[in-house]
């Protein structure tokens, strides 16, 4: 005991408090930045803090192949956010990874040196194989049970990944997978219309159909061999959530909601189709799409209804989790906690 000499008494040590661990993902993709931070509990992740911004880093990369200066400027805004979280919430480990529009870009590596320069961040610019890696080990739990053949598909910004999935419990095999470079920006910017009249609506999105069919095309012989078999769907990323949210006539998005949805397969077409005919006003006046999405969103309609061609399952699970999720639990890996669920912090 320390000993207070002007009263000769004795003073109590100071109570020593841990910290709980916790850990940050941030996933740079071609059109958000989006950070999430955890703490195991319980064998949980708890997420305690969230961050999601539309950057559209890969805006015109299609056409010009780099990253246009107005879009690094907001990228690393976003990223300054971000490392402000961290460094708030007393992070342990963190990860931060970019995609397909950072594999792509010629100019990469002034992005990844200014967001290491004026954030302190170090970009980790992924493979296609680690994206999908990661996007079903955060995902996989959400899958449908049953012993069918399971099918995870991340459509993305600039890419859209399919991954032929064995789940048991709470361990994932991936048998198969593909990653075209097609995504809801650059599928947009490829079939881009001159006016917004409903013929060119019709002959944009009858392109986004034959553009992603073609590009499907060797993984959908590979999947005939699952015909006639009960097979399992699962999707994540914006554009799945987003047409969940239309199912579901939400007023605002609600990730409670979403989460864990299951939609008839029929009900995603029929919006897919209706989201297609529809004006850029009238999308933009859909609550859950809004004037951000209401460009990009027909573009993960058609990506969506050529995954559903070559996979024609009943039903379309809906995952709001992924790439971030995947990175969280590889992180408590390496910090010898191993949650297994999601769930939200409740303050």
């Amino acid at each position: 005991m320390a000993t207070d000499r002007r009263k000769g008494g004795s003073l109590p040590r100071p109570f020593a408090f841990t910290r709980p661990k916790s850990y940050g993902a941030i996933d740079l993709g071609t059109n958000n930045c989006r950070l999430l931070i955890a703490r195991p509990q319980d064998g949980e992740l708890v997420v305690i803090d969230a961050f999601s911004r539309i950057v559209r880093l890969g805006e015109g990369l299609h056409g010009s192949g780099r990253i246009s200066a107005a879009a690094i400027d907001r990228a690393v805004a976003a990223l300054a956010v971000c490392a402000d979280k961290l460094r708030r919430r007393h992070v342990a480990l963190s990860r931060a990874v970019a995609t397909e529009a950072c594999r792509r870009a010629s100019n990469c590596g002034e992005l990844v040196d200014r967001v290491r320069r004026e954030t302190g961040i170090v970009l980790d610019v992924i493979s296609a194989a680690e994206e999908a890696r990661l996007a079903v080990l955060g995902c996989h739990n959400l899958m449908e049970p049953g012993d069918g053949p399971a099918l995870i598909f991340d459509i993305g910004g600039g890419s859209t990944e399919l991954m032929q999935v064995e789940v048991n419990g709470h361990d994932v095999a991936i048998h198969d997978w593909v990653s075209v470079p097609w995504g809801v920006v650059s599928l947009t910017e490829h079939a881009a219309t001159t006016t917004d009249e409903l013929s060119a609506r019709r002959a944009s999105y009858a392109q986004m159909r034959e553009v992603t069919r073609a590009a499907f095309a060797a993984f959908a012989d590979r999947a005939q061999r699952f015909a006639g078999q009960p097979l399992r769907l699962l999707g994540t990323s914006g554009t799945v959530t987003t047409l969940a949210s239309v199912f579901l006539d939400l007023p605002r998005y609600d990730r409670r909601a979403v989460d864990g949805l299951i939609v008839p397969t029929k009900s995603m077409r029929d919006i897919s189709h209706r989201l297609a005919e529809a004006s850029l006003a009238d999308r933009a006046e859909i609550a859950c799409i809004g004037r951000e999405r209401a460009d990009l969103v027909v573009a993960g309609c058609a990506i969506l209804e050529s995954i559903i061609d070559l996979w024609p399952a009943a039903r379309v699970g809906v995952a709001d989790r992924g790439i971030r999720e995947g990175i969280l639990r590889t992180l408590a890996v390496q910090g010898r906690d191993v949650p297994v669920t999601r769930r939200e912090h409740r303050r």
